[in-house]
């Protein structure tokens, strides 16, 4: 049960083809005709069978010995009962090679492989390859290299493409895997197995759509917490998008949206193809998440600088020496050098000055990275400096890159640096350009880190008063809330609004606005007309009562002749915002399919469709995420002191982010919003106009108040919270693991004896790998929990001050089993907090969470010799048989 669910399929240590007879090239599709040969063209590292499924001798032969993969390359019309048969004869996986089967095809190989208990990868795929296991099961193309990158990419002709390009780069792959359209084994679930491969430190993918989004972020977000992950997607511009959904068959969504979620999952986004192979290249050269200040390090100032303009441009930082290593260095190096800003080592540079540079600034605290950018001069040698920098990136654990400016002369030189795993690009920007891709690692890794809880801890808005008015619109079979019922809503949950009151005369009009005093603004109100100043129905700065109820009877009237069919409630009268200085904001809701809501923030006001300007984040938001968020927009830089008027309450617009994330969580109706404008100011922001729109929440789970199926990113379950007594004294707190928690995780592992290790890990490891670490902490609560058991200890230090540090004393886990309905289990406790109950307890909390997450069995494996555990098992009512594929374990089962 420790390996993957899909490892019969990408590591399979048994395969049997069906594709035809391949002394017989005439009756093969084009697949098999490529499949044969790739499959010869190395040994396996298993067993091979070519199976004719005509012939039953064969089949039965097969039945008796088994095999976990079947590789189909058969024309569409014998796939199904090809399908059949690696059912009939235990496979456990197959892959179909094949292309132009339809979705209504793709169905029904997908309903026979269900049946037949078969992990599909296909229809429509080139197949994969994976090069340590010499298994090129695929009709891309010769066998790449071995290596640490994977690639996956939904599109064959560009699998091809970028498995040719690797071969001329000294570029390798863990495993390779093409995807097609109406492909069964999607893109989350190849993203799921990478993220558990060994083999893989980092994963490249081209995408073009995806047909489950929570399952897509849950994916992306584990690869890219345990590895780099670089996503180049197509359809940035609204013809790519659609085209790239024709092709792909899924869904693309809006390239905005993507963008926020790439950033969300901690993955970086490349643009264009020739950044997916600059990427390709650091990530082979096992370059991980660093900061932003890029060094460069140069002996020609023109191209130094052009590389420095481009670190402003994509808002880098140019790593500068410190004063200690200037000291240091400058004595060694040409008397024309330079160190002001860039490393400029002159025109007289050799290697070792080259050397000595690269040397000291890879060592120096205020730098991340280094940039070695060569011009070639007369009489210098081009290859001596590339030897140098083969030489200094044996010692190096910053990323090197270099770039070596001209064409022919310095071709040798770039064979060496290639040899040397060092990225060589042709021109300054693209090599900045590829620092840029590695240093947004670390930028993004921040946003992975946040996983909020649905409510924050402000005052606890009134869920059930704003529910009860989308109710009553629905039920008016309505879907735009008026402003009134708008402006409800925000204060609900304590979202600042302006005084609002409904006149439904010219009369009541004058009235309202005398007692509110003014200036009072004058607005329609209709459930027909969304953008009231388009038909004249917003009056701003009236100063009487005579005033008021002219510009009432006149707006009614102007509304009337422009929009004969809207319904027209009145006119609301409301003050005018006092804030003389304040900035206009929008704060919104966009729903997006895939991704569902997406909240926005930009500049506001009756100018915001010129302004275009958009930042976006998927809920649930913290205050680090709100913060982040805001930083994105253009309007950000007029938040300070500006143009005479001071600083905004940047809290304030914080805290109405984080009510609006808990709108978005509450309430799964919503699907759009604009809260435009939000007038801030340093005293406050305060919501002068809304307009939302509702539909039928769907995907929900009887109306639970705590379902976030509308959520791409499932917020921290904080709901399982719970405190318990210990037995013999004391209590501790058992809530769901946070990425937090890492280092008290691995201080439990490290002060587990041997036996205990032994038992829960099946291996004598004294810690957790950092990848598995990673992959502990940072979960995805829909298919997974870990619940901790955190103990609080009290000490006395000499000087008699109290301290309070926590302790995770236990962990209980479950990962949902691919069958949807069944988990799988694990359990560890401190040593010395055995005997305490906690045992008892996180196993009874974990069940708990699987039945309330609808799962209907739990199940896990326990050493034979572990007596400990199994008598635990039997008393907490699991069934404890004999696990027929290794006598060592016994198999524990219980019904939830």
């Amino acid at each position: 049960m420790d390996k993957h669910y899909l490892t019969p399929l990408f590591a399979p240590a048994s395969i049997a083809v069906l594709a035809g007879k391949a002394d017989e090239p005439e009756t093969l599709t084009s697949y098999a005709r490529a499949l044969h040969p790739a499959l010869r063209a190395q040994r396996f590292a298993g067993n091979l069978q070519f199976v004719d499924t005509h012939t039953s001798g064969t089949l039965a032969d097969l039945a008796q010995r088994k095999s976990d993969l079947a590789i189909i390359a058969l024309p569409p019309a014998e796939v199904p009962a090809a399908l059949e048969v690696a059912g009939r004869i235990g496979c456990r996986a197959a892959l179909v090679l094949s292309s132009g089967m339809d979705a209504d095809q793709a169905a029904n190989l997908k309903k026979i492989a269900r049946r037949e208990g078969l992990y599909l990868l296909g229809p429509n795929s080139l197949g994969f390859q994976r090069p340590h296991l010499q298994l090129n099961a695929s009709a891309a193309g010769p066998l790449a290299s071995d290596g640490p990158l994977a690639l996956v990419c939904q599109s064959g002709a560009l699998t091809s493409s970028i498995l040719d390009w690797a071969s001329n780069n000294a570029v390798g792959f863990s495993a390779v895997v093409s995807l097609g359209p109406n492909t069964d084994v999607d893109i989350a679930q190849v993203l799921d197995f990478l993220a558990h491969d060994a083999r893989t430190q980092s994963i490249v993918v081209y995408m073009e759509g995806i047909s489950n989004a929570r399952r897509f972020m849950s994916a992306l977000r584990s690869a890219a917490n345990a590895k780099p992950v670089v996503v180049l997607k197509a359809g940035r511009k609204p013809a790519g998008n659609e085209a790239a959904q024709t092709h792909s068959g899924t869904i693309v969504g809006s390239d905005d949206v993507f963008d926020a979620a790439l950033r969300r999952a901690g993955a970086v986004r490349v643009r264009s193809f020739v950044e997916l192979f600059s990427a390709a290249k650091c990530l082979a050269s096992r370059y991980r998440p660093v900061g932003k200040r890029l060094a460069i390090v140069t002996n020609g100032g023109g191209p130094g600088v052009l590389a420095a303009d481009w670190v402003n441009e994509i808002l880098l930082n140019l790593g500068k020496l410190s004063p200690e290593s200037v000291r240091a260095l400058a004595p060694q190096l040409p008397p024309l050098a330079s160190l002001s800003d860039l490393i400029d080592l002159s025109e007289d540079a050799g290697a070792e000055h080259f050397r000595l540079a690269i040397e000291a600034a890879s060592k120096d605290r205020q730098v991340d990275g280094v940039l070695a950018i060569y011009s070639p001069k007369v009489g210098s040698d081009s290859c001596g400096v590339a030897t140098a920098l083969a030489e200094v990136k044996k010692h190096m654990s910053k990323p090197l890159l270099a770039c070596w400016m001209g064409d022919a002369s310095v071709v040798p030189a770039r064979a060496i640096l290639r040899d040397a795993s060092i990225p060589s690009f042709r021109t300054p920007e693209a090599a900045v350009g590829a620092f840029g891709n590695i240093a947004s690692f670390y930028q993004n890794q921040q946003l992975l880190q946040q996983t909020p809880p649905p409510l924050s801890t402000l005052a606890k808005p009134d869920i059930e008063g704003a529910r009860l008015v989308i109710e009553s619109v629905l039920a008016e079979r309505r879907k735009v809330l008026t402003e009134m019922e708008s402006k409800t809503l925000l204060a609900a949950f304590h979202i600042p609004v302006t005084k609002t009151i409904l006149a439904r005369n010219a009369h009541e009009a004058m009235m309202i606005a005398t007692q509110m005093g003014f200036p009072v603004a004058l607005k329609i109100d209709s459930p027909d007309i969304s953008h009231k100043s388009d038909v004249g129905g917003v009056a701003l700065n009236i100063h009487s009562g005579t005033a008021a109820r002219d510009a009432y009877t006149d707006m009614v009237q102007r509304v009337a002749r422009l929009q004969p069919q809207a319904r027209i409630n009145g006119v609301t009268v409301q003050n005018m915002a006092s804030a003389r200085r304040g900035r206009e904001i929008c704060i919104g809701l966009v729903t997006d399919d895939p991704f569902g809501p997406v909240i926005t923030f930009g500049a506001g006001g009756t100018m915001i469709e010129l302004i275009d300007d958009r930042a976006m984040e998927l809920p649930p938001l913290n205050q680090f995420l709100a913060r982040r968020l805001i930083e994105r927009s253009r309007v950000a830089e007029t938040l300070g002191e500006w143009r005479g008027a001071s600083a905004v309450d940047r809290d304030a617009l914080e805290q109405v982010l984080l009510r609006v994330s808990e709108m978005v969580c509450a309430l799964p109706q919503l699907r759009e919003m604009d809260i435009n404008p939000l007038i801030v100011d340093e005293q406050g922001a305060v919501a002068v106009d809304a307009r939302i729109a509702i539909d039928q929440a769907a995907n929900t789970s009887g109306g639970r108040a705590d379902n976030f199926s509308h959520l791409a990113i499932l917020p921290y379950p904080a709901r399982y919270e719970q405190l318990w007594p210990m037995r013999g004294g004391g209590e501790y707190l058992v809530r769901p693991i946070h990425p937090d928690d890492a280092q008290m995780l691995q201080q439990l592992v490290q002060n587990l004896s041997p036996e205990s290790r032994y038992f829960r890990f099946i291996s004598s490891m004294v810690e957790l790998p950092a990848s598995m670490l990673a992959r502990f902490t940072l979960i995805d609560y829909d298919r997974e929990m870990a619940l901790v058991a955190v103990f609080r200890e009290r000490t006395v230090g000499a000087d008699g001050d109290i301290t309070e540090t926590e302790r995770i004393v236990g962990v209980s886990r479950y990962v949902t089993n691919p069958d949807q309905s069944s988990c799988e289990f694990a359990l560890v406790v401190a040593d010395d907090f055995n005997g305490k109950g906690l045992g008892s307890r996180l196993m009874l909390s974990i069940m708990d969470v699987a039945r309330d997450k609808g799962l209907a069995e739990i199940d896990g494996l326990v050493l034979a010799n572990n007596p400990g555990m199994l008598k635990l098992m039997r008393s907490l009512g699991f069934v404890v048989k004999p696990f027929p594929e290794d006598a060592d374990f016994k198999l524990v089962t219980h019904t939830l």
